[in-house]
């Protein structure tokens, strides 16, 4: 029987990614996670603050997987308009969250007091849950299968960590890495022909140039230890039957 794959796409909400004035550091932090819980990133997508441009996107992104995460457009200006966006997606209306409001007021009692543009903070789409957030007192938001968190990195983590162990995966995938100091077309056939041989395992190779010589990495990763280990020592074998050095923790 084959494993199901659960798989989850990003989208990265934000004029400020596409101007390059901020650089995004969420995907990795997003994609380990995931990991973690047994889901597989398959995509990311940025796009800029245009409503309709995150409504396709959102509807094309979650049809394609079993999650989408959003990050960023969930803070108080008025090009904050993921929450929006999101409730257009899926047909229904914007709400304050009772609870996100006591939250925020909480929050900003010492801190000015609750105006309108914070309250902006508790709208979310009609239904949804929210996400603890213990850095600010904006929680992120759960509207079914997809999740919107904040776009600040620190506290997109801390919004992963709440809800680790929550959501439905499969097995995590793990990897090996070994290394060669040779251009990784001299061994494309060797990396594609032991892929083949080896089902359930995935062989990426990651070139480099260091002290004036070129070399790769070859990452082998599969949901099972023991096809792992079975297609690493394969792929070890059939390097160094053709002659090539490898680096048994990688380079």
């Amino acid at each position: 029987m084959t494993e199901r794959i659960w798989t989850a796409a990003l989208l990265i909400i934000g004029d400020e990614i596409l101007s390059g004035r901020t650089q995004d550091r969420n995907v990795a932090s997003i994609a380990t996670w995931l990991n973690l819980q047994g889901i597989r990133l398959a995509e990311v997508r940025v796009v800029p603050d245009v409503m309709a441009k995150i409504v396709a996107a959102v509807n094309a992104l979650r049809a394609e997987n079993n999650y989408l995460f959003t990050t960023g457009g969930i803070g108080p200006t008025h090009d904050d308009i993921t929450v929006d966006a999101i409730a257009e997606a899926t047909g229904v209306s914007v709400e304050v969250h009772p609870k996100a409001r006591a939250l925020l007021e909480a929050y900003y009692e010492t801190r000015g007091g609750i105006t309108d543009a914070r309250l902006r903070m508790a709208r979310v789409p009609a239904g949804a849950t929210l996400i603890e957030n213990r850095m600010s007192g904006a929680p992120g938001i759960r509207h079914g299968n997809i999740f919107i968190l904040a776009g600040v990195p620190h506290i997109a983590t801390l919004m992963l960590e709440a809800l680790s162990g929550t959501i439905e995966g499969g097995k995590p995938l793990i990897s090996r890495t070994i290394g060669c100091w040779i251009p990784e077309s001299e061994v494309a056939d060797i990396l594609r022909e032991t892929e083949q041989a080896h089902e359930g395992c995935q062989i990426g190779s990651y070139p480099f140039f260091r002290e004036g010589r070129v070399g790769a990495n070859f990452v082998v990763r599969s949901t099972d230890q023991d096809r792992l280990d079975a297609c690493v020592e394969d792929l070890i074998g059939r390097l160094e039957a053709d002659g090539r050095e490898v680096a048994r923790e990688g380079i």
